[in-house]
């Protein structure tokens, strides 16, 4: 998503200002320091969850082994052929008085190394099962012999009771790629886009690059690949994001749609608790193949703190309170009492105080949080004058579970002017006043006061699938669980001996005022750049796309490459966001959507000599070819990661490669992502497509490019969020949007003898508007919900 942004172009050894950054650590130490820094997450992992029984290492199948053991030793019988026995006789003789002792030493020691040694034996063969990729690359919705064969073995090898984490230590690590590969790859996807010669002469650069640097560079990251966990996300995490001076609004954020303070928080924090007791079932690809679950570790109690020359990310293991911002006011709001966790009604209270309360903001206090929108040098400097003149009130924000910001204006779908407000809603979670959201928080649960919420999201802890799935769950839970009495209150009583929330005071002398007035000056003028466009497209969805017998996201992104030439007349780079989650703490691949099977078609879509037998051929190459990188990707044998770590090893060696930095200059003018539905057990999509979330949106990656992102809602709704900036003359949102809608009716058609399909669904402006069934009061934080929409 905002990764985009964050890729285009970086210099890990040039600050914002263009001065030389000295990489001090020789490749062989940051490799080293690598390793050292994944060993030490799989140590501190390792005790949680022995403790809350990940599989298959639990203190009941040890005592139970242990237990056995005994027996058998009781009943005359040597389970061990001797062993026990030899070590015994390596155990220290303290006399006969306590010769059962050293038997029951004996018996826990044994029990221990073959306890141990089954664990080990168990996780190498789920690993070795879980490296198996050919079942991505069968066709959709058929399955082969040996694939129902490894499907069944790793059912029996992952146990009965699967929890989030019990699949980590058996993922197998991200490979490498043939570097020769990922240079054709990488030729093969800017073909359709340069002209002959400028091709020619990237392919000049190619050969000489892998001539020349290459074979060493590769040999770094394949020793990396042994080493560490992952060859390529710990520096994407550190490059791309922490390592980047740039405003973190629009850049480095994205949004999701979705009153409900009382409840959205309490759900939120439900959400932490089970994650804590790993409660959460892990995601499994296609039903099939679990992914990765570390990025759920910092969800909660995580802040980016801003530094010099990069940021790092700092995650307390618990936080029992929230930061709330309302009119330019800071609270700290405990979310525990002697009971335990607060309830919605109690919550809703809490936050009603805070509405309540007619206590006017300091001076620059209510543009405070524009700091944390500044880029990141300046932000770093002031937040260490911050730090010694507000400690207090600066660790309560930044030691919160997470920020809520309740917003004194209303936002949302609105009957009187559904798109324009639809728009709005979207610049508001996305960039907002530039001073109401504390973007380096992991995420900011905005309210605003007719009761709709929506999350703004800071990028760098992790990647949209995940706060997907927690958003997912808050709305679930929220509508089908906790629900709202009849004077639109939260269930449950208020608890009048609740101390009242602690308001936050910040000391500011005058040198951080002005950093402040700065900071907003630079914030309102990024914000009031964005252009955001959200509309539903209600004409079909994902089952008619499935009728045709077609991959629904290849069909969107190929109509997406139609959509982009009819608004620009030329082809252009296109990154798509797919995960690599098959691998242990594997995170993004860029799909390049752009191949010359889409040119191809877009063109026959464009002449008018050509017919429809001859395009819908050519779309379904175009589909089976974007079906064919994102499978690659997704396996770990995508370019641009590849490319990318190749490109942080010559920075390290100072070895200049001409080819490497021509990758790294290029501008993507299309940054595409697509929003999935995670948690379908939640409850039934088709009878309640209502409660799926509307996805999100990020900013463009380029100046004079687009962000677009889209959802599939049910099975007869696609939601597409675009945006763009309003200082560019060659781009406009609702230009392109105009396009998109188009140009997957024009493909459609391609299916259904040339007619256009006709919108199945009365659309947002009457099923999504969110006031049938009820109210939702202006200024209530508890606010009666609407019995069928929760998008909004």
């Amino acid at each position: 998503m905002a990764e985009a942004h964050q890729a285009v172009g970086f210099r890990p050894s040039t600050t914002s200002d263009g001065a030389e950054v000295e990489l001090s650590a020789p490749v062989l130490q940051e490799i080293y320091l690598s390793g050292l820094r994944s060993w030490k997450r799989h140590l501190s992992r390792f005790w949680n969850d022995f403790l809350t029984g990940v599989f298959p290492a639990s203190p009941l199948s040890w005592l139970f082994l242990f237990s056995a053991i005994q027996l058998a030793w009781f009943l005359q019988l040597d389970p061990s052929l001797g062993l026990m026995e030899k070590i015994k006789e390596l155990l220290p003789d303290w006399g006969g008085q306590h010769h059962r002792l050293r038997g029951v030493l004996a018996a826990a020691l044994f029990a221990s190394c073959l306890w141990g040694t089954l664990i080990f034996t168990l996780h190498v063969a789920l690993r070795l099962l879980l490296s198996y990729h050919g079942w991505l690359l069968e066709p959709h919705g058929a399955m082969s012999s040996p694939t129902k064969t490894w499907l069944a073995l790793v059912r029996i090898f992952s146990g009965r009771k699967t929890m989030l984490f019990s699949y980590q230590r058996s993922l197998p690590r991200q490979p490498v790629p043939s570097v020769q590969d990922t240079v054709r790859k990488y030729l093969e996807s800017v073909r359709p886009i340069l002209s002959d010669e400028d091709f020619d002469w990237t392919s000049v650069l190619a050969q000489e690059f892998l001539r020349l640097q290459a074979s060493l560079l590769q040999w770094y990251l394949q020793l990396k690949s042994w080493w560490a966990s992952n060859y390529v996300s710990d520096w994407w995490e550190e490059f791309v994001y922490l390592r980047s001076r740039h405003s973190l609004m629009v850049n480095s954020n994205y949004y999701m749609m979705a009153a409900r303070a009382g409840n959205a928080v309490h759900a939120l924090l439900l959400y932490r608790h089970r994650l804590n007791r790993q409660e959460i079932l892990p995601t499994l690809l296609m039903g099939m193949r679990p992914l990765c679950s570390a990025q759920y570790e910092k969800i909660f109690n995580t802040t980016r703190i801003p530094g010099i020359p990069k940021d790092h990310i700092r995650h307390l293991r618990d936080s029992r309170h929230v930061a709330v911002f309302h009119r330019g006011r800071f609270f700290r709001v405990g979310t525990y009492s002697q009971s335990g966790l607060l309830s919605p009604r109690a919550l809703e209270q809490q936050f009603q105080r805070i509405l309540d309360d007619p206590s006017p903001a300091c001076p620059q206090e209510e543009h405070l949080a524009a700091l944390t929108a500044a880029p990141r040098d300046v932000w770093a400097q002031v937040r260490s004058s911050l730090k010694i003149q507000a400690k207090d009130a600066l660790e309560a924000v930044e030691g919160a579970a997470f920020f809520v910001s309740l917003d004194s204006e209303p936002a949302g779908l609105t009957r009187e002017d559904p798109a324009a407000s639809l728009d709005a809603y979207a610049r508001a979670l996305l960039a907002g006043r530039g001073h109401d959201r504390w973007f380096d928080k992991s995420f900011t649960l905005i309210v605003f006061s007719n009761g709709k919420l929506g999350l703004s999201v800071e990028h760098s802890w992790a990647d949209c699938p995940i706060s997907g799935h927690m958003w997912e769950f808050t709305l679930a839970t929220e509508c089908f669980q906790l629900g709202y009495s009849a004077d639109g209150h939260c269930k449950g009583h208020p608890e009048p001996s609740l101390p009242q929330p602690q308001r936050l005071h910040w000391d500011l002398p005058e040198k951080i005022r002005l950093s402040i007035s700065l900071a907003l000056r630079g914030a309102k003028t990024l914000s009031g750049n964005i252009d955001c466009h959200v509309f539903p497209f209600s004409h079909f969805g994902k089952s008619f796309i499935k009728r045709c017998h077609l991959s629904s996201d290849s069909f969107i992104q190929v109509a997406l490459q139609l959509a982009h030439f009819r608004d620009r007349g030329e082809f252009c780079l296109t990154y798509e966001s797919t995960m690599t989650r098959l691998f242990l703490e594997g995170r993004t691949e860029t799909v390049r959507s752009c191949t010359r099977e889409a040119c191809n078609f877009v063109r026959a879509m464009e002449d008018k000599e050509k017919t429809e037998p001859q395009r819908r051929a050519l779309f379904r190459l175009a589909v089976e070819k974007h079906q064919a990188l994102l499978k690659a990707a997704m396996s770990g044998q995508g370019v641009d990661r590849h490319l990318f770590a190749l490109y942080i090893v010559s920075e390290f060696l100072h070895l200049r490669s001409p080819f490497l930095d021509q990758v790294h200059s290029e501008q993507w003018p299309l940054a595409t992502s697509q929003i999935p539905v995670q948690q379908i057990h939640l409850f039934d999509v088709h009878n309640y497509p209502d409660y799926v979330s509307s996805g999100g949106g990020f900013g463009p990656a380029d100046d004079h490019g687009y962000g677009v992102s889209y959802i599939f809602m049910g099975d007869d709704t696609i939601t597409f969020h675009i945006s763009s900036k309003k200082s560019s003359t060659k781009t406009d949102s609702h230009r392109l949007g105009q396009h998109i809608e188009d140009a997957l009716l024009d493909v459609a058609s391609l299916f259904q003898d040339g007619q256009r399909p006709k919108p199945r669904c009365r659309g947002l402006q009457e099923e999504h508007t969110g006031h049938r069934g009820g109210s939702l009061p202006c200024h209530r934080t508890g606010s009666r919900a609407p019995t069928k929409s929760t998008n909004f």
